[in-house]
């Protein structure tokens, strides 16, 4: 995941001012809490999040592909 900095605030800011970690997400999509100056918590839209939340076609596709792949000797070894 790539974070911008310029979405990055610390932990007692936020605290202080969530105001401002709203208008980071209303301007980015997204804002990043850091506690003890290492990124901790993601704060992110929520319509962001519901199409996060839904895995594309193609990669569950090719993780399922990839995953036939690795394990095709133990599937051999069932079908028998």
């Amino acid at each position: 995941m790539t974070i911008d900095t310029a979405t990055m605030i610390s932990i007692t800011e936020a605290n202080q001012n969530f105001s401002r970690v709203a208008k980071l997400v209303d301007e980015h999509g997204t804002a990043v809490i850091l506690k003890n100056n290492v990124p901790r918590y993601l704060v992110i839209d929520f319509s962001k999040a519901e199409k996060e939340k839904v895995a594309n076609t193609e990669d569950v596709l090719a993780i399922s592909e990839r995953l036939l792949q690795q394990n095709m000797e133990a599937y051999k070894v069932l079908a028998e």
